[in-house]
């Protein structure tokens, strides 16, 4: 692991201070034995920007291991079933595998986990993927992360493929992290972007500290490269006129019934509120001060047959459930329509919504970030501009 050394013969007391008052962490500490770095270090690096006086050197610790990346070729994604139907997680992991895949022509290929999962496969093969690998056993009926597991990584030791990719989901969360501990390599979660570079090494983008950052992450000395992706963050593949990929059934690995836990009855859970599948939203956020702007805010929703969402202080203030949140630390959307209200368009906020397809925004101030990516926008107070927006939506009929 990376550290942070310290030259404590050029270390005098101004530029300890210096230092010290940079990290956001307090881990550089100030004693009368010089300046130390303390275990609250997270190796965000503002320290070593700051440092013009050769103070501090980043030590970077060589692996004990390497593997021979020329044996790990290709991109898989982990298929995701509810039933035997795909979610449609499956088709954007594949669109962004095949987005990185055509410069190189790095062979794609989708694993299917489950059991009478193959009509599932059959209808994967117009996506664009090279070969699908199907597991399907009565012993996959149920999700069991150990059993899926292990298919997974039957899968990886025999085809050997360079990244991984599966779905930020409940299942994609429980499933990746045991798959990379099975090979002892790191894996990067909810991400927001990835790029493949030319010596095969995945940029893995993800937010980080309350999505005030945006981290890249790389895994240069271990394979596979292993990431889970966040609902509606990338574009999902078309279907194709004629199938591309190949199907084969693999063998379960033996002694799968014997790991893991025995379901007995799977009981229907209540459908949850997600926001992520909703075409029309309306996002309110701090510039909505009361219930009447609330109250206007839920006409309006009604009208659109929309869903109501906001931001994360509204959250925080207890005015708004966390499942109706839109951001990096809250969901991803990508409706036919939304329009947000009192919304300031913060990087955390418009990171989960600037894929929609048509965004109206209402705000009193002008300079508002969130008219950056909007393409409408209505400068105003909200108590004159809502009011007006409802009624001519109601008189001349425009939305059915």
């Amino acid at each position: 692991m990376a550290h942070i050394k310290v030259n404590q013969e050029k270390v005098t007391p101004e530029i300890a201070e210096r230092l010290a008052s940079v990290c956001p962490f307090g881990a550089i500490v100030v004693s009368e034995a010089g300046l130390s770095i303390e275990a609250g270090c997270r190796l965000c690096r503002l320290c070593l920007e700051a440092d013009q006086d050769g103070v501090l050197t980043l030590v970077e610790d060589k692996p004990e291991t390497s593997v021979d990346k020329s044996r790990w070729q290709g991109i898989a994604i982990l298929a995701e079933c509810v039933g035997n139907r795909l979610h449609p997680i499956t088709l954007e992991l594949l669109g962004k595998a095949l987005e990185m895949a055509a410069p190189a022509g790095t062979p794609v290929f989708a694993v299917v986990i489950g059991w009478q999962v193959t009509s599932a496969a059959e209808s994967l093969k117009y996506y664009g993927a090279d070969k699908i690998y199907v597991y399907d056993d009565r012993h996959l009926e149920h999700f069991e992360p150990l059993r899926y597991a292990m298919c997974a990584a039957d899968f990886i030791e025999k085809v050997r493929p360079s990244v991984v990719m599966a779905g930020a989901t409940s299942m994609g969360r429980s499933l990746a992290p045991r798959i990379a501990a099975r090979f002892r390599t790191g894996i990067t979660a909810d991400c927001t972007g990835l790029a493949l570079r030319d010596n095969g090494n995945l940029v893995q983008t993800r937010p980080a500290f309350g999505g005030n950052i945006m981290a890249q992450i790389v895994t240069p000395h271990t394979r596979p490269q292993m990431c889970t992706v966040r609902y509606r963050v990338f574009d999902a593949a078309p279907r194709r006129e004629n199938p591309t990929a190949q199907v084969e059934v693999m063998a379960v690995p033996h002694g799968l019934a014997n790991v893991g836990a025995q379901v007995l009855d799977v009981l229907a859970k209540p459908e949850e509120l997600d926001i992520s599948e909703a075409e029309v939203i309306v996002a309110v956020g701090r510039g909505v001060k009361d219930e009447a702007g609330l109250r206007l805010a839920k006409k309006l929703a009604d009208i659109l047959g929309a869903q109501l969402a906001c931001t994360r202080p509204m959250v925080e203030n207890g005015r708004f459930d966390p499942r109706r949140q839109i951001g990096l630390s809250g969901r991803t959307v990508k409706p036919k329509l939304i329009v947000t209200i009192g919304v300031s368009g913060a990087v955390q906020f418009a990171a989960g919504m600037d894929k929609s397809e048509y965004i109206i925004s209402i705000n009193s101030d002008p300079e508002a970030s969130i008219f950056n990516i909007s393409h409408v926008g209505l400068v105003g107070d909200l108590y004159e501009v809502l009011p007006a927006f409802i009624e001519k939506i109601e008189r001349e009929g425009l939305v059915r």
